[in-house]
């Protein structure tokens, strides 16, 4: 399991956040999802919404999936990135913001005897996370295994939960 290095940033301003091009952005998502098993083209492609080359994500496909997941000790944060290794991907937390981009460079040639066909595609994208209070900043680690990277923002002591069972006794 490749491990890969996250850079914590100092930043004084506040990052620019556009909750409709957000929300869009993610409806298109799982339309085009829906829509590409069918055959048909992405519905900001058919409608123009958007040109090809300011796609957030490559090849059509929108964002990466993300999987939030919370336990008592740490948060993680799980992003499925095929086709990609740990030196296409930046991790850095800048404030109290996770940031994880990367860039996809995919080449595909192909010879037969009566056809030749190449194709080039590149892509980048860029996500954005909002971290809880409570993280214990120096123990963050991402690491990148099987088109899977995962980041553990571990749970500082005092921000556990803490239980102690009492026990009942009778009258």
């Amino acid at each position: 399991m490749a491990q890969v290095p996250v850079e914590k940033k100092q930043s004084n301003v506040a990052p620019a956040t556009d909750p409709f091009r957000a929300l869009r952005n993610e409806m298109d998502r799982i339309f085009d999802r829906f829509t590409t098993g069918f055959g048909f083209p992405s519905f900001g492609r058919v409608f123009d919404m958007a040109p090809a080359w300011q796609s957030d994500w490559l090849l059509g496909d929108g964002l990466p999936a993300v999987d939030l997941t919370e336990s008592d000790q740490a948060y993680k944060v799980a992003a499925e990135l095929p086709g990609m290794t740990e030196k296409d991907v930046e991790v850095s937390v800048t404030d109290d913001i996770l940031v994880i981009k990367g860039e996809k460079r995919e080449d595909r040639e192909e010879k037969t005897e009566n056809r030749h066909v190449s194709e080039r595609a590149y892509g980048s994208f860029r996500r954005s996370f909002s971290l809880p209070a409570g993280i214990d900043y120096d123990k963050m680690a991402a690491s990148f295994a099987n088109g899977v990277l995962t980041v553990t923002l571990p749970k500082a002591p005092e921000a556990q939960r803490k239980e102690k069972k009492i026990e009942v006794k009778a009258g």
